[in-house]
């Protein structure tokens, strides 16, 4: 850069080969026309603009030759973000810091923060002006305290960062899980018998991030879930539902940046939760939602006094922007349903949804259940039919007839529906009762072998929760796709197998 002059050097564009996930980066040649060392020297962010388009990057120096020295590479989501041709010029220079990082510096402090000064941070964030480092200071200083006021700003900031979704009609319900489950697809059993009754539940669902398939991967089996904004107001307007990835739809996009970064430092609280949660559904238009909190030794919430507490934030939220919200508690003890992975877990649905005689109880019940709670909303439904209707709906086909209908309507995927063909059962060591299942044990060997990104990847069980066992019979199956993760995913489940087997004496576990 000539020293001479303020105007930042211009280079051409070049596209690179790199996924880095999330995060904007480019790539600058040491030998750079661009690079002087007490120009760059300190910086590890840097200023792209073109026209009008600008984007903040982390900076990477190459002496491989992956661009020349008159080219700037772009990763691919920079690429993506910033809209701008192969070889068109593009200026570059050291990023002036977002003013937003002085309230996270003050947060760090210790102090509270401001609605503006929390929109701020949350509107860089989900600018992607933010590096990851940078967020996670965010995120720990926020789980340090976060006052009530700071809750109810985390969540209109949230919901105000991307789409927001307004439905002519006057009730708009919807259910949300906490997760941590494995199976427990109930969202795809509950929004066909809903909407089958008739009223509007437009379902958006997250993909998975660490566990072994998200509603979206499941549904995406069935039908296309990566809709935009117009046609997903066509499925609702058609089939009174859908079930759709909210990603696409750009509700609250700054949640999906925070939880990415949330989940390998294995930051949950409970605020950072709620707010996540409370701004999707703000931004989604619903104005009636269920909550499902799971209880259990290996769910999120391993006693009921966590789930009680977790309930009157959300009731406290909901209360503030006029949602009405019902919480309740569900056994968390064991996965749900049969399968654990998109393909397995939507064979599970499907054979809840045809009334087949060998559909997971489990599912079909708490299904029934969620249901229930959602349909004694209507007001033309006298106190406590709910379960009934919801049942007579299954039962009869109706809610199997709706799905069918969503899935037209939302249209082929093409993703594979077909389990993997590589196969092998873990097996009971000794005789005994099943006495608990490590519903975070199953997350991970499930991913181990390769879901939620190789779909027919997962684990069928065999067992549950007060089933008797012999030595030597199946608990469950392992399905992969490839070799490696097939190996992976066996190796960790002969060295724990997950389950708990106590003698049929009712004696302690081994």
């Amino acid at each position: 850069m000539d020293a001479s002059t303020d105007k930042p050097p211009r280079l051409k564009i070049r596209r690179v080969n790199l996924d880095t996930g999330r995060e904007n980066v480019v790539v600058l040649s040491r030998r750079s026309v661009a690079l002087r060392p007490d120009v760059f020297r300190g910086f590890s962010r840097v200023e792209l603009k073109a026209g009008d388009r600008e984007l903040l990057a982390t900076l990477l120096l190459t002496d491989d030759g992956m661009v020349g020295p008159d080219e700037l590479g772009l990763s691919e989501p920079a690429f993506r973000r910033f809209g701008q041709p192969v070889g068109g010029l593009v200026s570059v220079k050291p990023a002036t810091p977002p003013e937003s990082l002085d309230y996270v510096r003050a947060k760090i402090q210790g102090h509270s923060l401001q609605p503006a000064e929390i929109g701020a941070i949350i509107d860089d964030i989900s600018h992607y002006r933010y590096s990851d480092m940078e967020i996670a200071a965010f995120l720990i200083s926020s789980a340090s305290f976060m006052t009530s006021g700071e809750l109810l700003s985390l969540s209109r900031a949230m919901a105000d960062a991307g789409t927001e979704l307004k439905w002519d009609r006057p009730m708009v319900v919807d259910k949300h899980c906490i997760g941590g489950i494995p199976g427990n697809r109930t969202s795809m059993v509950v929004v066909p018998i809903v909407a089958a009754h008739g009223l509007t539940i437009p379902k958006t669902s997250s993909r998975a991030i660490t566990s072994p398939a998200g509603t979206a991967d499941t549904m995406e089996v069935l039908a296309r879930v990566d809709l935009g904004v117009d046609e997903m107001r066509e499925v609702v307007n058609t089939c009174h539902g859908c079930l759709v990835w909210g990603g696409h739809v750009n509700l609250s996009p700054a949640d999906d940046i925070l939880i990415s970064v949330e989940r390998p430092l294995s930051l949950d609280t409970r605020e950072q939760m709620v707010a996540s949660i409370m701004s999707k559904k703000l931004a989604a238009g619903s104005t009636h939602l269920l909550i499902d909190l799971p209880v259990g030794p290996s769910a999120k919430l391993a006693t009921a006094m966590d789930a009680m507490r977790l309930r009157k934030l959300f009731e406290f939220v909901g209360d503030h922007f006029g949602i009405a919200v019902e919480v309740i508690t569900t056994d968390g003890r064991q996965p749900i349903g049969n399968g654990i992975g998109p393909v397995l877990e939507a064979q599970d649905v499907m054979a809840v949804l045809s009334n087949d005689p060998l559909a997971p109880k489990d599912l079909r019940e708490k299904s029934l259940r969620l249901a229930a709670h959602l349909i004694d909303y209507d007001p033309e439904m006298r106190g406590g039919k709910g379960y009934a209707r919801a049942r007579e709906l299954l039962d009869s086909g109706a809610a199997l007839k709706q799905m069918h209908k969503i899935i037209d309507a939302q249209g082929p995927s093409g993703c594979s529906t077909t389990v993997g063909t590589l196969a092998a059962d873990i097996k009971a060591e000794r005789d005994g009762i099943v006495q608990a299942i490590d519903c975070l044990r199953f997350n991970r060997l499930a991913r181990s072998a390769g879901a939620p990104i190789d779909k027919g990847a997962g684990i069928r069980l065999f067992k549950k929760i007060g089933d008797r066992v012999e030595q030597g019979e199946p608990l469950y199956r392992i399905h992969a796709v490839e070799q490696a993760e097939f190996d992976l995913a066996v190796a960790a489940a002969n060295a724990d197998s997950g389950y708990a087997i106590g003698p049929r004496d009712g004696g302690s576990a081994r």
